[in-house]
């Protein structure tokens, strides 16, 4: 259990520095005010993809692309369009994301501890009642060759080598990144800009990935949660796992560490997100994690290093629902 812990505590660090976590700095990005949050992520994001890359390539990591969500509604992927939507509207409500949601709580945010309680509410909800209704619509697996058929990656999305694929998103994120800082000059309250910021984050991936060999993802631990209180309440089996809690709970203790160091990470954040608000955007945050299959730093970090095509989904989803709901409530 010290392997995840260290990673957790590495990554709820690195957002903790970037100040990434703060709710403004979220809600702001979704209302197109603010661009720290876009620039951060897209640097963290394409890093982490040439870091995976090469250890996959070194034979260090053997890790397949994501799969579809599939809710079995409209399509094979409706589950990352519905979560990737109902994340964004949690992002924009509660001004956290299923990863943020820890360092504010380490950093001692107050409306991280009631989003993270409406989370585990929400985690709670899909344990004890979506996945059951949703696993009854499960239509039988399809035999192996059409699982392979499947595009899981952007390389066998677009037809072309996965080195072609590689070049082409770096390609993208730099240019969107380099345009970002030159053209909306982002603002950071963390310890570093936005661009170091997805450099430290990144960072926290390959402690991850040289301790664990894994990558990092946070919204398990909802679902893990969920598990453990029916089980508390004699509705299920006692849970095999809690890697994903653990993980999230060194997060907590890397932003504490940092926030503590540094005092200028504690500033207050300029908009105040009500417990009413910041409880319902948790569910969101958790059942739309769910469905999607991962969250910002499942999809959006980890999966996208992966060149996942359910990733990039899910991401585009996330944040056009994000922004979409910021603008209304904005």
């Amino acid at each position: 259990m010290l392997r995840p812990y260290v990673s957790g505590a590495a990554f709820g660090a690195a957002l903790a520095a970037a100040g990434i976590y703060q709710p403004d700095v979220i809600v702001e990005q979704m209302g197109l005010q603010n661009w720290h949050m876009v620039t951060t992520f897209l640097t963290a994001s394409g890093t982490s993809t040439l870091l995976v890359t090469i250890f996959q390539r070194l034979g260090y990591l053997k890790l397949s692309p994501r799969n579809y969500s599939t809710l079995n509604i409209f399509g094979s992927l409706d589950g990352n369009i519905i979560g990737g939507l109902l994340i964004g509207t949690g992002l924009a409500v509660s001004g956290s994301c299923p990863g943020t949601v820890f360092a504010q709580v380490g950093a001692g945010v107050r409306s991280g501890f009631f989003t993270l309680g409406g989370a585990m509410l929400g985690g709670v909800i899909w344990s004890g009642l979506l996945r059951p209704a949703l696993r009854s619509r499960e239509k039988p697996a399809p035999e192996a060759s059409n699982i392979k058929a499947r595009c899981l990656t952007i390389g066998e999305l677009t037809g072309t080598s996965q080195t072609s694929a590689l070049i082409a998103v770096e390609a993208l994120f730099t240019g969107i990144v380099a345009a970002l800082v030159y053209l909306a000059s982002p603002k950071s309250s963390g310890l570093v800009g936005p661009v170091t910021g997805g450099f430290l984050v990144a960072g926290a991936q390959l402690v991850s990935i040289l301790t664990r060999r894994s990558l990092i993802g946070t919204s398990g631990c909802f679902e893990e949660v969920g598990d453990f209180f029916l089980w508390a309440i004699g509705r299920g089996i006692r849970p095999k796992s809690y890697n994903a809690i653990v993980l999230t709970a060194g997060m907590a203790t890397g932003a504490l560490a940092v926030s503590l160091a540094s005092p200028s990470t504690q500033k207050i954040p300029e908009i105040t997100i009500e417990p009413a608000r910041a409880v319902l955007g948790g569910v969101f945050l958790a059942l739309g994690s769910r469905m999607a299959g991962g969250c910002t730093s499942g999809h959006g970090i980890s999966g996208i290093s992966l060149l996942s095509v359910s990733s990039f989904v899910t991401v585009a989803a996330m944040f056009a629902g994000g922004m979409a709901v910021g603008m209304i409530i904005g």
